[in-house]
This record gives C-alpha cells, structure tokens and sequence, in this order.
C-alpha cells in the first residue's frame, strides 16, 4: 500500500480524499491554489503545497506544477478526484512517465473512453446497448450524411467526438437543417475540443438518464455496483441524484450491470467507472464512460456500503477488488442534492464569504462539504460548495430525511440553491419517480421568480 498520496485537487473531493487517506493510515499531501489557501483541507493537512494562483490553468491544470508537488513531497501516487485533469490522458501518462502511480485507468483505457465514437465502437463489440446511430465519424459527403441520418430516423442528434459536460451538441428535427448543423458543431467542435470529428445518433425524446457505477482490478477483475437515476438536469448538470432507479425492473440492471462489467474486463478497465445510459421505453442506450470517481458517488456508497474512494486507492496499489459480485448487496434507498453558491431560479453564482454555516446531521444523513464559518468562496471555481446526502430503508424515508436535512441547513453570506431542492422535495411528480432528463428545465419554466 502506499505511504504517500498527493491530491491533485480541491473543493469537496480534496476533504472526501483526504479522509480515505486518513482511514487507511496514508499520507495526504494536499494542493492548493492562492484562492484556496484558507480551504478547510489545507486547513487539515499534514502537508499542504501551493501550486499557483487562482486561475485555474496556472494551478489545477498545470500539470508541471503537479508533478513537481508530488516530486518535492515524495508522494508514490496522485489521485485526480473529478473534473480538471481526472479524464486527461497525457497527464496520467505524465504522472506514470514520473514515476508515480495514476490513481485511475491507464492512459490508454482514458484515450479510448474519452473519445466518443471508440467508446461507442468498444461497446457494441463487448455487447453494450448504444443508442441507433452512425458506426463512428461522419463522412464530408453531404450525400452519405444524409443517408445515415434517414436510416437512423428523424430527430437526431450531432454530438463531438470529444466533448463533454454538455456542450458540442445540435438536434436537428429535418434534413433541410442536418449538412449546415453538423458543418457548425464540427467548427464549433474543432475550437473547444481541438477535435472537430463529430458523430450521428438517434435523438430520444423523453429518456432518464441512468448510470452504472463500476470497479474493475489490475487482475481482471470487475464487478457493477447497481445503478443512479441522474435525471433531474439543468442544461446537462446534475442536480439531484439517486439509488437506485425509480420502477426500473431489477432483472434488467442485472443484465446491463453484468454486461457493464464484462466491458471492463474486454478493455483491461481499472479503477472506478461510471457507464451512463439514455433509458427510454424499457431500454437501456450507452451515450459514454465516465472514467473516474463521480460527484454523486456517495449514494451508491450508502446503499452497498462500498467506500469506492478507498477502493479505487486499493486497486491502484495493485491490490484485488476485496469482493465479488454475489458479495455485494443492496439495502435500501440514497438521495444526494447538490448545493450551489448561486441563485436558486436565476442560477447567477454567489461567491463570497459565508458568514453562518450550519450542516444538518440526525439518522441516515451525509454532508460532504469543505466549507465552515468565515470560509470564502472563491469566484474562480465549479459553483458546488457541498453535497447532502440521505439514506433510508425506502425512497419515502430517504426524501423524508432529505426535506428535514435541508430544513436545518443554513448558509448565510452567500444564496445558495437550497430553497431550489427544497420545492422540488416536495414536487408531486419528482416524489412519483421516473422523471425524464427534461423534466426540471420545464419545472423551472413553470416555476419563474
């Protein structure tokens, strides 16, 4: 086992790291921005290393100034956490190349995930469901687009081989639109991602999104660890996340979980994953892999009682998964709200100091957040300050817990988008379950301040 890790990160996940640490006797070496120097982690930390200042690229970004932390410190691995360089693969590469162990996939696991139309292609080869589509980049031939869009069915969907979080995407209703859509989402592709390569696929009118939480071994080994209903959206960001899935037969998660798995050992996957799927009419559609540790892990957590964090530092120590399949079992229901430094309807961010933080606690709940009285919250950065998380014997207790957490949350200083999830807690169609990926855009239309 390691005796020293480096965090190449902040916020929330920097603390949830720093802690897994903690628990398995390893040293953290945190890292931190001149905006983070007064981050409760840093706080916390037996070595801290300032890293540059608040700009992102010039710190969190900055792969030198990563390497040489780790370097000067005499860290053996660096754990990415999620979003900045967590899905880059030059900088696992880099990290390897150093002689640090990456604690995530190898380089080339990320290559080949990352870009859209060779995860799309691996999957159909290890038998996961895809969504209907082109069978990997679009051709120049106006002709040939054309015809694929038409086998495919109207609407479609052009979306960047390389994007991400949303964006590099254009729904086209009609084939009058489809050559002038998909010559702008190449441009506008190539200026993002420095990747203009774009791909077709069928346009679901009303799907769920539901992912698959998986851990694979250095030794082939991969197991799925059930699935989380990511539906409720605001212009593709999650904002509320559960487990597991309202009404979706537990016989087909076991179906895609174990096809999910399989996918893994076929493409000598390690570390934590996230499969996401579009589900629409009963089926599943693989849209991409997320090839880290995700925000909403926690409720995947609380229902197996699994600590992926800890886990994902086990396998890249070289270690075998410490369960099988048949060992992992599902107790109950986990709801995780994230809460924003920013308005509740305008979404406008609210950085600043926090002048009263009060976590709630009480049976069942979780808060995951890096933030306390007199913290400030810098403008520079993700607006999510933290993460509640509650967990009961049924989907009604867990929203029962979460209406009281967020009850007794206050944050005062700063707005935060708590009144948000308060009303939708207590929203007729969202405690019904099954919400599609629309839903809270036309709840929020409907809902105007």
């Amino acid at each position: 086992m390691f005796k020293k890790i480096l965090v190449a990160n902040r916020g929330e996940i920097a603390l949830r790291i720093q802690r897994a640490c903690r628990e398995m006797g390893i040293k953290a070496v945190m890292v931190y921005s001149e905006a983070d120097r007064e981050a409760k982690y840093v706080k916390l930390a037996e070595e801290a290393v300032c890293i540059g200042p608040a700009a992102s690229p010039l710190s969190y970004l900055n792969m030198p100034a990563l390497i040489s932390a780790a370097e000067v410190t005499d860290a053996e691995a660096i754990h990415p956490g999620y979003g900045f360089l967590s899905e880059n693969a030059d900088f696992a590469e880099r990290v390897e190349k150093s002689g640090f162990q990456f604690i995530g996939p190898t380089p080339e696991s990320i290559r080949l995930m990352g870009d859209k139309v060779s995860a799309k292609q691996a999957m159909i080869k290890a038998g996961v469901p895809c969504v209907p589509g082109s069978e990997g980049e679009l051709p120049d031939d106006p002709v040939q687009i054309r015809r694929i869009a038409k086998s495919v069915g109207y609407p479609v969907i052009i979306k960047a081989s390389g994007g991400g979080g949303g964006r590099g995407m254009r729904v086209v209703h009609t084939e009058a639109a489809l050559v002038n859509a998909v010559a702008m989402t190449k441009a506008e592709a190539g200026a993002a991602f420095g990747n203009p390569a774009v791909y077709m696929e069928k346009y679901l009118q009303n799907p769920r999104h539901v992912e698959i939480q998986v851990l694979a071994d250095k030794h082939r080994n991969a197991v799925y660890l059930g699935e989380r209903d990511c539906s409720m959206q605001r212009r593709h960001q999650k904002v509320i996340e559960e487990a597991p899935a309202p009404g979706i037969p537990r016989k087909l998660i076991e179906k895609v979980g174990e096809r999910c798995a399989a996918a893994c050992k076929k493409i000598g996957y390690r570390g934590a994953g996230t499969f996401e799927f579009l589900f629409e009419n009963g089926e599943f559609y693989f849209i991409e892999m997320n090839t880290r540790v995700q925000v909403e892990h926690p409720v995947t957590e609380l229902i197996t009682g699994i600590d992926i964090v800890k886990t994902q530092i086990m396998v890249a120590a070289g270690e075998k998964l410490p369960f099988t399949q048949r060992q992992i079992t599902f107790r109950g229901h986990a709801i995780e709200c994230r809460i924003n430094a920013e308005d509740s309807y305008k979404f406008t961010p609210s950085p600043g100091r926090i002048t009263m933080w009060h976590a709630p606690g009480g049976p069942g709940v979780r808060v995951d957040s890096h933030v306390y009285t007199n913290y400030f919250v810098p403008p520079n950065y993700d607006s999510m300050i933290g993460k509640i998380i509650t967990h009961g014997d049924t989907r009604e207790e867990a929203m029962a817990r979460m209406r009281t957490a967020l009850a007794e949350t206050v944050v005062e200083g700063i707005n935060t988008n708590s009144p948000l999830h308060r009303e939708l807690m207590v929203d007729a169609k969202f405690m019904a379950g099954g919400t599609n990926i629309h839903y809270l855009e036309e709840w929020l239309a409907h809902h105007k301040r």
